[in-house]
């Protein structure tokens, strides 16, 4: 069922709709804000409550706007939101170089490969953690999202220059924490 034929089903009433979103959108949903929280307990907790938010107010929501975008986000402030609360220095500094990544994440030909793999994965999602939450944030819209930067500065509520700044700044970090010397350093 497309988005806007399952939000109209909602706004009659009918819980399909909210069915059909939920089975949609969940799993990537608690990724992103897994990403930013550290915690699959409180990730989930974020998206459940993301969803209770939607269904309360879906009467609000333009059919016309495409929903995954709207959710994401929602899902995303909400995640920032309980990390400040949290006061955890969690931040999304420095993958400059995502092809790169993205190339060494798929390349798993052997079962050797896929044990470098995970590894390498293990070590990525450390080294995310060790970010910011505004900077963690800003690597999981851009690069776990696809977000484009002028979505970025709307979700965040910053200048583009600052979002542009949130990306530089967590790149060099992950650069630097994902580098020869900052695996040593470990």
């Amino acid at each position: 069922m497309p988005d806007q034929a399952a939000i109209r089903r909602l706004k009659n009433g009918e819980i399909t709709g909210l069915e059909a979103l939920i089975a949609r959108y969940q799993l990537k949903a608690v990724r992103a804000a897994y990403f930013i929280l550290q915690s699959q307990p409180a990730a989930e907790d974020v998206v459940q409550e993301t969803f209770i938010h939607l269904f309360k107010h879906i009467r609000k929501f333009d059919e016309n706007r495409p929903f995954e975008p709207y959710f994401m986000r929602s899902v995303v402030n909400r995640a920032l939101n309980l990390a400040r609360k949290h006061a955890r220095e969690i931040s999304l500094d420095g993958i400059e170089d995502s092809q790169h990544l993205e190339s060494l994440l798929i390349h798993a030909a052997s079962v050797e490969s896929q044990a470098e793999i995970t590894e390498l994965q293990r070590i990525i999602l450390e080294t995310i953690a060790r970010l910011p939450p505004r900077q963690r944030a800003a690597i999981v819209q851009r690069y776990y999202l696809d977000m484009s930067e002028e979505e970025m500065a709307l979700a965040l509520e910053a200048p583009p220059g600052t979002v542009k700044w949130l990306l530089h700044a967590a790149r060099t970090r992950l650069r630097s924490l994902l580098g020869p010397q900052g695996r040593e350093a470990r």
